[in-house]
C-alpha cells in the first residue's frame, strides 16, 4: 500500500524535476543556435558521449537523433580512451555530457578530440568546469537541486539533460524539414512502421478496382460492388473518376423510393469524392477516413487518374488502425 508520505515524496520530487526543466527556458541562448547549425553544417555524424547515468541519457539522445534524421551513435567515454575514439572522424560533432563537466574519462578524451579537429558541444551543468572550457558551444543543463535527498544521485540534472537533447533533436527535425515520410523511412517495422506504410501499398488496383460507366445500370453497378466485395464502385467517364456508388447511396436512394434498378449509376452516385494520393501515409488516409465519416478512398496519381482504391478493412488488417 502506497503511504501519504511516499506520494508527498513523489510529488516533490516531481516538482524539483519539473522546475529544472522550466529552468533550462531561461537559459537558452545564441548557444543552442549555434549547436543547431554546428549539427547542420557538419559533413560527419554526430557522437555522443557521457559516463555512468549521463551515458545512459546520452545513449537516448544518440538514438532519437538517429531517428530523426541526424545519423549518431553513442560512444563510451572508458572505452574511448582504450581505443574506441577510433570512431570518430575529422566531420564529426561530438556532444560530450557532465553534469560536474570534470568527470575524468571525458575529460581524457578532450585533447585526442582537439588534435583531430572534432568540433564539440559540451552539456554540463558548470560552464566554467574542464569540459565547458574546451567545448566550442556549451549548453547549460545545470540545475539548482538533485531530487536525491541526500543531493547525490543524478535526478534532476539527468532529466535536464535529457530534456535538453529533446529540445535539440526538434530542433533540427524543424531546420531540417525533416518529414513523416522521412521518419517512416527509418521506421519500418513495428506499429510505427505500420501507420506509416504507403497508401499505394495497400490499395486495390487493376482488376480489383471496381468501375462502372455514368451509363452503367444499376444492376450491373450493384453487380460490380458485389463482385469486388468493396461495399462500393467508382464511376469513370473513360479513365477519369467522376463520382462513386456506395452502399450509403443506395439506402439513400431507397429512402427516397427511388426504383433503382431503373437508374443509372451517373443518377445514383456521389460526384467529386473523396481521393487521396498513392504517395501519402496510411496514416493520413486514417485520418480523412475519420474526418468524413468514410471507408473508402480511391488512390489518385498526379495526373489525375485513378490508380486504386483503399478501403478501412486494409488498414485494419495492416494494423494501421
Amino acid at each position: 500500500m502506497i503511504t501519504k508520505d511516499a506520494v508527498e515524496t513523489a510529488k516533490r520530487v516531481l516538482a524539483i524535476e519539473a522546475e529544472a526543466i522550466r529552468a533550462l527556458i531561461g537559459k537558452l541562448d545564441g548557444e543552442f543556435g549555434k549547436a543547431v547549425d554546428m549539427i547542420c553544417s557538419s559533413a560527419g555524424r554526430v557522437v555522443v558521449c557521457g559516463m555512468g547515468k549521463s551515458g545512459i541519457i546520452g545513449q537516448k539522445i544518440a538514438s532519437t537523433l538517429a531517428s530523426t534524421g541526424t545519423p549518431a551513435f553513442f560512444l563510451h567515454p572508458a572505452e574511448g580512451v582504450h581505443g574506441d575514439i577510433g570512431m570518430l572522424m575529422k566531420n564529426d560533432v561530438l556532444i560530450a555530457i557532465s553534469n560536474s563537466g570534470e568527470t575524468e574519462e571525458l575529460i581524457k578524451i578532450i585533447p585526442i578530440v582537439k588534435r583531430m579537429g572534432v568540433k564539440m558541444i559540451a552539456m554540463t551543468g558548470r560552464k566554467d568546469s574542464a569540459l565547458g572550457r574546451h567545448g566550442d558551444v556549451v549548453l547549460d543543463v545545470g540545475v539548482a537541486e538533485e531530487a536525491c535527498p541526500m543531493g547525490l544521485a543524478p535526478t534532476a540534472s539527468t532529466t535536464a539533460a535529457l530534456a535538453m537533447g529533446d529540445a535539440l533533436a526538434v530542433a533540427l527535425i524543424e531546420k531540417k524539414g525533416f518529414r513523416e515520410e522521412d521518419f517512416a523511412g527509418l521506421h519500418p517495422a513495428g506499429s510505427l512502421g505500420r501507420r506509416l506504410m504507403r497508401v499505394s501499398e495497400l490499395m486495390h488496383a487493376g482488376s480489383s478496382l471496381p468501375r462502372v460507366s455514368p451509363r452503367t445500370p444499376m444492376r450491373d453497378a450493384i453487380l460490380e460492388m458485389t463482385a469486388k466485395r468493396m461495399g462500393l464502385t467508382g464511376v469513370f467517364d473513360g479513365a477519369r473518376l467522376v463520382g462513386v456508388v456506395t452502399d450509403g447511396d443506395l439506402r439513400r436512394a431507397l429512402e427516397k423510393g427511388a426504383d433503382i434498378m431503373e437508374r443509372t449509376a451517373a443518377e445514383v452516385m456521389t460526384g467529386n469524392p473523396k481521393t487521396i494520393n498513392g504517395e501519402s501515409l496510411a496514416e493520413a488516409a486514417l485520418r480523412m477516413m475519420e474526418e468524413h465519416s468514410i471507408t473508402s478512398l480511391f488512390v489518385v496519381g498526379e495526373n489525375g487518374e485513378a490508380e486504386g482504391v483503399v478501403h478501412m478493412h486494409d488498414l485494419l488488417k495492416a494494423g494501421v488502425v
